[in-house]
């Protein structure tokens, strides 16, 4: 039974928190409010931060002889306490994971119930570490920092077990080849009293069934189930993602038969998965990753439908995308669900981002083991990473030279960071645990992890990247963060007030919209452009040369040492200027047909194009084929068609282009001649199949 009508609220104070929980207070004259939801969404409490008193009157009939009853709050942001017919039943804390209580001697001693809870999230402090462990929804710029996500943003349900609940399960595949697979299961059976049970779990069409005796309260249970010759769950871009069924069931008694007393059904792949070096293999085949981070599909998250949820999962597959990023949060099961279905990995960070307060260190740690509990049956789940840039950093400012945030050793990094991936190693050894995000390998005695890398943007010039690259290789064994801010199309501009042109409300959409002003002073001046068309068509083509030439860049140094790179960002949650390709209505920036060519499975590629060239000018350009298919192509043929206003050249080879591989085709080599105008570079891939890969790269010969 889901609470989900008769539900009201009201703004906490002293004098109403003394009687609020009692049965017969008067509650007519709060407000409704929508549960599931967030407060801000509702008229009433738009400008609240809460917290929030709520009531919900209901019925329900006594569970029957044997049979115990639970209310679960699958998602609260962020704290609560809770009350129901008068009696406190406890606190929570914690967004994404479900918290439950036993209401059986409430409701046995009466059909009609009161449940009253004050529900807390208290707004974290530009500049100040944070308590509150919930990621993006409260650290700035992916959503507005004004917002408050408070509220019963997930279903309130009333269950019924028999007198054994599994109180928790975590399933996982602990090793997967095509000869056999290991299910490892992780129970807690709350038993009413000492008992014999029967476990029985299946995973397809294998069962697995053992006696258990159980003590009165929390029982952990721990067991395997081996899979013979199992069908495996593959990467899109490796084959076919496989899923199994999993059922666990608890019946009472010792011999089969016996009645059952509770059962949880999922869904699982059998894949096993490695990180080494930060090159990603699975089932042992190797996996360049190519991705983009996500943020919430809305910054309301309650209020996505489950075709929104799926929606982002789809966009990134036809994109080309192996990978997604989910930055900072926990979201929704649709997008898990849907990203186990199509095959796409997954980089599931905690929700933590910027620096906490050492007071969090045992709350996080729960809440890592929480969310390895909730999400490890999937699949698509490749990577945990406990802390999103745990030093006080933004997108777009480049870590060179090397900052005190990076290289000084602090209580964030070294004592909450490390005890984080202490919590996911134990609670799940089948996958790579990264300790945190962003702290660049300055120096092999200070290893770091991945990178956030925004060339040409906050500083840096974007054509800088390759040599950047070729100077600092240990930077860019995985890139997590590239790219630039771009203004959305269309209608999707219409918040901007682009009818002020030039005189822009640029606080407020620095504030509540994400736009950074100085990176557009450095890059794309908005004094520069007439209109604003003009400048927002600038803006998103500035955005697509910096992800092509940063993406080409990465895929030339595939394995060597580079094994993926995560674009910032793939999509809004709400109005905004941002790193996104997609805005929040999802229509496409120019950004995204620009990953997309970068992501196609082989590419054609070459050193780039100076912004401009003199006669007489002496160049080398090396020419690359990147092919991340499975198998290898013969009799490929590349031409490469050098142009100038008045005169052209062309060079041709034709050999195999290995499988999974970076090979160098040519060096075009020509003295640039004195004709003043634009200069071009085509090139051309014919397969045998008859496809065809172009590129191009532009520059000017001086006049």
């Amino acid at each position: 039974m889901e609470l989900t009508e008769g539900w009201r609220a009201v703004e906490a104070d002293d004098d109403l928190r003394r009687t609020y929980y009692n049965e017969d207070f008067d509650d007519q004259t709060w407000e409704s409010i929508v549960v599931p939801g967030h407060w801000r969404s509702q008229a009433a409490f738009a400008d609240s931060d809460g917290p929030l008193l709520h009531r919900c009157r209901f019925a329900h009939p006594a569970p029957g002889p044997g049979r115990r009853a639970w209310l679960t709050f699958d998602g609260l942001f962020y704290q609560g306490d809770h009350w129901l017919d008068g009696e406190y039943l406890g606190d929570t804390e914690g967004y994404f994971m479900p918290h439950t209580f036993e209401v059986t001697a409430a409701l046995r001693a009466r059909s009609e119930h009161t449940l009253a809870l004050e529900v807390t999230c208290a707004p974290q402090t530009d500049g100040s570490p944070r308590r509150n462990i919930t990621g993006l929804f409260q650290s700035g710029y992916w959503l507005d920092p004004d917002w408050n996500p408070g509220g019963l943003w997930r279903p309130v349900r009333v269950t019924e077990t028999g007198p054994v609940r599994i109180a928790r399960l975590r399933v996982l595949c602990r090793e997967a080849s095509p000869e056999r697979a290991v299910v490892a299961f992780h129970a807690v059976l709350d038993s009413d009293a000492a008992r014999t049970v029967q476990v029985r779990s299946a995973v397809g069409n294998q069962y697995h069934g053992s006696e258990r005796s159980l003590a009165s309260g929390a029982n952990t249970l721990d067991w395997t189930l081996t899979i013979e010759r199992p069908g495996l769950w593959w990467p899109r871009a490796l084959g076919s993602p496989t899923l199994h069924d999993v059922r666990v069931l608890v019946h009472l008694g010792s011999e089969e038969g016996g009645a059952l007393s509770d059962e949880r059904g999922l869904r699982i792949g059998l894949r096993s998965i490695r990180l080494r070096n930060w090159v990603c293999s699975v089932n042992g085949e190797r996996l360049f990753l190519k991705g983009s981070n996500l943020g919430p599909t809305r910054q309301a998250l309650a209020e996505a439908t489950p075709d929104e949820l799926r929606r982002d999962v789809d966009l990134a597959v036809e994109t080309g995308l192996d990978l997604l990023r989910i930055n900072a949060h926990v979201t929704r099961p649709e997008v898990y669900d849907a990203a186990d279905e199509a095959g796409l990995l997954l980089w599931q960070d905690l929700p933590l981002q910027g620096p906490y307060a050492r007071g969090t260190r045992r709350q996080a740690v729960s809440q890592a083991r929480a969310a390895v509990d909730l999400l490890a049956h999937h699949p698509s789940v490749a990577v945990w990473c406990g802390h999103a840039a745990p030093h006080a950093s933004s997108p777009g400012s480049l870590p060179l030279p090397p900052a005190a945030a990076d290289l000084l050793p602090t209580w964030n990094k070294s004592v909450l960071d490390g005890a984080l991936k202490r919590a996911l190693q134990r609670a799940d050894p089948s996958r790579p645990v990264v300790p945190h995000s962003g702290v660049s390998p300055y120096l092999p005695r200070l290893d770091g992890t991945d990178s956030h890398l925004p060339f040409g943007w906050g500083r840096g010039d974007e054509r800088t990247f390759a040599a950047f690259c070729r100077a600092w290789p240990r930077m860019v064994r995985f890139v997590s963060e590239l790219g630039a801010q771009a203004v959305p199309s269309g209608g999707g501009a219409a918040f901007l007030g682009p009818e002020r042109w030039p005189d822009l409300d640029w606080p407020e959409l620095e504030r509540h919209h994400g736009l950074q002003k100085v990176g557009f002073d450095q890059h794309v001046p908005p004094e520069d452009h007439p209109t604003f068309v003009a400048w927002q068509d600038a803006t998103q083509r500035y955005q697509a040369q910096v992800i092509k030439s940063h993406v080409e860049t990465l895929r030339r140094l595939k394995y060597r040492p580079t094994g993926g790179f995560a674009q910032l960002c793939f999509a809004d949650a709400r109005p905004a200027v941002s790193f996104a390709v997609l805005d929040h209505q999802r229509s496409p920036k120019l950004g995204l047909a620009a990953l997309r060519e970068a992501c196609r499975p082989v590419i054609v590629v070459a050193d780039r194009l100076p912004a401009a060239v003199e006669p007489d000018r002496a160049l080398a350009l090396d020419v690359h084929v990147v092919s991340d298919r499975r198998d290898a192509i013969g009799r490929a043929r590349v031409t490469a068609r050098l142009s100038w206003s008045d005169g052209e050249h062309a060079w041709g080879w034709r050999g195999e282009i290995p499988a999974d591989s970076c090979i160098r085709v040519a060096t075009v080599q020509l003295v640039v001649p004195a004709s003043p105008g634009p200069l071009a570079l085509d090139l051309e891939l014919r397969l045998p199949d008859g496809e065809t890969v172009t590129n191009r790269y532009e520059s000017t010969i001086a006049g």
